[in-house]
């Protein structure tokens, strides 16, 4: 009973701390199948990939609304530095 204890504590500390966050990014182009309604599939970083699998298909390829809609970034100026000599 003992060892099958320990060897289940052994495995949740396992899970635990080897398991890395989730990372979601925004692939930049989806294969939309027909007359499929909303954005499709978004797997793909290339349009030579989504193209790729599209082919033989009623589909089609788009830029990624998630990814086109973006929220901008703002351009940053330099900063200004004032010297007083």
């Amino acid at each position: 009973m003992r060892n099958a204890l320990l060897a289940i504590a052994a495995m949740a500390g396992v899970l635990a701390l080897g398991s890395d966050p989730a990372s979601a990014r925004p692939y930049r182009f989806c294969l939309v199948e027909g007359f499929q309604a909303g954005p499709g599939t978004c797997y793909y970083d290339t349009y030579a990939q989504c193209m790729a699998s599209a082919s033989g298909r009623r589909a089609y390829c788009q830029l990624n609304p998630v990814f086109a809609f973006a929220e901008q970034q703002p351009q940053r100026r330099p900063r200004r530095v004032y010297r007083e000599y």
